[in-house]
């Protein structure tokens, strides 16, 4: 879908943050293409052409704006409207630091690398390769700006082996060499980073909960792995937690800055983690959910009246997701039919006793444990019963016989696979979908909160009732039973209030 100009005209001459990243305006007089925020004196509109992603752009023959920054953008909306095939290859280029042949990628996702190309071609109108260099060019402009990292270690974080490659690529597509970029840099001059942590920005467009999501973590918060740090200004909060990124382990730092609409992180690591930066990233942009459309979700759930209420109130919310799938999953077993304190209780246990201890900036930390650890554990020391270790064994021996797809898989198939493993349910599968694995329309209809919420008062609905209600949410029913969680605290605080 191409963007409509007439919107597109009255979002960038209002500079509308809610567009930011939406879409990019190209000036045909001077080869460059901006974002909707961009501070420049805004073009003729006869002058200018609209797309939906800076790849677009940039294959176009225009070169990204160095005033307002087309690699600070949040992630493009556009390309959630793409086919599944093609939102799971983008995954997989992302989650990698160096490219893959499109054969490599065909061969994961099932497909023949012919009929990949003509999936790309037909819904992105680019190559999978003009998709990676225009979004690692990005990626490595940010570096050369925002950091002190040499430009070797910028061509190597952003995906490139050749240092040749690297000033190529970016040379075409910003008409400079990242040598010339870094001279340019005055902010890197200004910001230098702290001891061996490197900074990142993630961009993000209004509104954002900052706090609701802190809020949310805060209680699930794992010991020894993650931290929130609480501030008497609630947006001052911070998230912390350890990591293992393709052999590199190190710790992050998450606080925002909502004046600019970004959060910033901090990374710190034996060797600055400049290798895993990229797929540190997009992680991140999924833990916070920074790409979502929050407009767009808004105007589709307030059209059923409970969630109109909660809108109101927080109308900046996000859908938590998790650092790693596996370790989310191992979460939401453990959190059956208990609570939350006592599943987060457990899943320290898990950790201290599974995972592995490192020196951090801050002190000792914690990894949690791979499947790979967990092979031959028994879980009778973490204080479950019988049965939820029997499940927890299943699951890790199903994902290291590679029974159980964490790559981007359909909602409904990934709900099959793990409801046909012993004693994982309905409400365990979707609640992993929807948080482990960031899928916008699961839904635990079996879920108390839920059930309560969608209640009379008296009596709580039944999953059927939840289920059909639900309905008319798709594709954002994740969203929905947030927003029914929420509702029951806006309750309590009215309760307590009168």
């Amino acid at each position: 879908m191409q963007p409509d100009p007439v919107i597109c005209n009255r979002a960038r001459l209002a500079r509308d943050k809610r567009f930011d990243g939406r879409f990019f305006t190209a000036v045909k007089t001077t080869g460059i293409f901006c974002r909707p925020i961009c501070p420049a004196r805004p073009p003729l509109e006869k002058n200018v052409e609209y797309f939906n992603t800076a790849a677009e752009a940039t294959a176009a023959g225009y070169r990204p704006c160095l005033r307002c920054r087309p690699d600070a953008a949040p992630g493009s909306a556009a390309w959630g409207l793409v086919s599944t095939t093609v939102r799971r290859a983008l995954a997989l280029m992302r989650a990698e630091r160096e490219a893959q042949s499109i054969e490599q990628l065909a061969e994961r996702l099932g497909i023949s690398s012919r009929y990949l190309r003509k999936l790309f071609a037909e819904h992105i109108g680019l190559s999978p390769l003009q998709v990676w260099q225009t979004e690692r060019a990005l990626f490595a402009f940010g570096l050369l700006r925002d950091t002190h990292l040499p430009v070797a270690d910028v061509a190597f974080a952003s995906g490139f082996n050749s240092l040749r490659r690297f000033n190529g690529v970016f040379k075409s597509i910003y008409h400079r060499t990242p040598s010339e970029v870094r001279r340019e840099s005055v902010k890197c001059a200004k910001q230098p980073d702290s001891g061996n942590g490197v900074q990142i920005y993630l961009s993000y467009r209004p509104p954002f909960d900052w706090p609701a999501l802190l809020a949310f973590f805060a209680a699930r918060a794992l010991p020894g792995v993650e931290q929130v740090i609480t501030a008497e200004d609630p947006e001052q909060g911070e998230y912390l937690r350890s990591f293992e990124l393709h052999g590199q382990r190190g710790v992050l730092r998450v606080a925002h800055e909502p004046e600019k609409c970004r959060l910033r992180v901090s990374v710190f690591g034996s060797e600055g983690c400049g290798a895993v930066l990229y797929p540190l990233r997009e992680k991140l942009r999924r833990l916070f959910d920074l790409d979502a459309d929050i407009e767009e979700i808004r105007e589709h759930l307030q059209a059923d009246p409970l969630l109109q209420q909660v809108l109101r109130a927080t109308p900046g919310v996000r859908l938590p997701g998790a650092w790693d799938p596996f370790e989310y999953t191992v979460r939401a077993i453990l959190g059956q039919q208990i609570s939350v304190a006592a599943a987060t209780t457990i899943a320290g246990r898990v950790a201290r006793g599974y995972g592995e201890a490192f020196s951090g900036p801050d002190g000792e930390q914690l990894l949690f444990p791979s499947a790979e650890q967990l092979r031959d554990a028994d879980f009778s020391d973490i204080g479950v019963t019988r049965t939820r270790a029997a499940t927890l064994r299943s699951f890790v021996a199903a994902t290291l016989a590679g029974e159980v797809d964490f790559d981007e898989p359909e909602l409904e198939a990934f709900c099959k696979q793990m409801t046909a493993l012993p004693g994982i349910g309905d409400w365990t599968a979707h609640y992993t979908a929807m948080r482990g694995l960031s899928m916008p329309d699961a839904f635990p209809a079996s879920d108390l909160g839920i059930l309560i919420a969608l209640g009379d008062g008296e009596k709580k609905a039944a999953p059927k009732q939840a289920q059909a209600r639900a309905e008319s949410w798709r594709p954002w029913r994740a969203y929905g039973a947030l927003l029914l969680w929420q509702s029951l605290k806006l309750k309590t605080k009215e309760s307590s209030s009168t």
